[in-house]
């Protein structure tokens, strides 16, 4: 079928054209192939239009895509719809838009050249060169769809941030494609997870469990402020990594004894305790950089309603780490 038969219906949601918004060179586009299908275009049509009023279509407006990033554009578009397949999307919208992934996996798959791409300014010059009522229309929700991506990473800054950073971490280590995206989204799940949550009265194995979670998360040091630990304390940590030390700052008021601590410290080294009186709430942090505050004692965790909040502000997590 000839792409000038395509056509889409009337209503396209604004989702629906925001699935056709990819991230590359660091900017917001949408391929030549799915502009001419929504404006009820041939592609090749849209860019010998585009070739016409060249002067019109600066390289921020639209440019050609390189074999590698074209490659590497469906083999993205592999892994997504695998992970589809086997219903391991994790966190649906998020995996859309950081892929940044079409889930047309045949189109343009045979093409002769390699596709063009146009940015939100592109898509607002090609709709005037056009003079069609459908590009009119519908150039008006596709602008709608850019703002609103644009707001989405705006509001996933940091997210973004961690896919790189989590992404870096993987290639360092040769994990296969697949495998890493599905590790990348889970490690994101879990700081979701983590980054605000209530429990309610007798959810003493979920908030154990998140404790456990953090614990593991540490490859350096864990710092423990609490006024009331026990040694409940000292079977958690025995689940962190090897060699990371362990500081704990509590009160006269803790029952961990010394002997509590040597026996500790002859199987999962290093563990400090230290006695203070300048905290009155609980907290946890994890290499000197994430830090959490718990609204209850860890020793008490599920008997009554309580809260763990992810604390972001670094320049807070420096003066608690200094106050000690």
């Amino acid at each position: 079928m000839e792409e000038n038969k395509l056509s889409i219906q009337n209503e396209i949601s604004n989702e629906e054209i925001k699935n056709l918004i990819y991230t590359i060179r660091g900017k917001q586009v949408m391929l030549d192939s799915d502009v001419a299908m929504l404006y009820h275009y041939e592609t090749k049509k849209v860019n010998q239009a585009v070739k016409r009023n060249i002067d019109r279509f600066p390289e921020r407006f639209c440019f050609q895509l390189t074999e590698e990033e074209f490659l590497n554009l469906r083999s993205q578009i592999v892994t997504l719809n695998k992970n589809n397949v086997n219903g391991s999307f994790g966190i649906n919208s998020l995996k859309s838009q950081f892929a940044t992934l079409n889930e047309n996996i045949g189109r343009g798959k045979h093409r002769k050249y390699l596709p063009y791409v146009f940015t939100e300014q592109g898509i607002a010059m090609l709709s005037g060169i056009l003079k069609s009522e459908v590009a009119v229309q519908v150039s008006i929700k596709i602008m709608d769809a850019f703002v609103d991506m644009r707001k989405f990473i705006n509001i996933n800054k940091s997210l973004f941030e961690k896919v790189i950073t989590i992404e870096n971490k993987m290639d360092k280590k040769f994990i296969e494609h697949d495998k890493k995206f599905d590790i990348i989204f889970d490690q994101l799940q879990f700081e979701e997870n983590i980054k605000q949550r209530i429990f309610f009265q007798g959810q003493i194995y979920d908030a154990y469990s998140l404790i456990i979670d953090i614990i593991k998360k540490a490859n350096k040091k864990i710092l423990i402020i609490d006024n009331y630990v026990d040694d409940s304390i000292l079977k958690m940590l025995a689940k962190k990594k090897n060699n990371v030390e362990v500081v704990i700052l509590t009160s006269d008021k803790t029952n961990i004894q010394n002997i509590d601590i040597q026996k500790f410290n002859k199987e999962y080294p290093i563990l400090k305790v230290a006695k203070t009186n300048k905290f009155h709430d609980r907290f946890i942090v994890i290499d000197n950089k994430k830090m959490y505050h718990l609204g209850d004692s860890i020793k008490d965790l599920g008997k009554k309603c309580f809260g763990i909040n992810k604390i972001e502000d670094k320049s807070i997590i420096e003066k608690i780490i200094n106050l000690k």
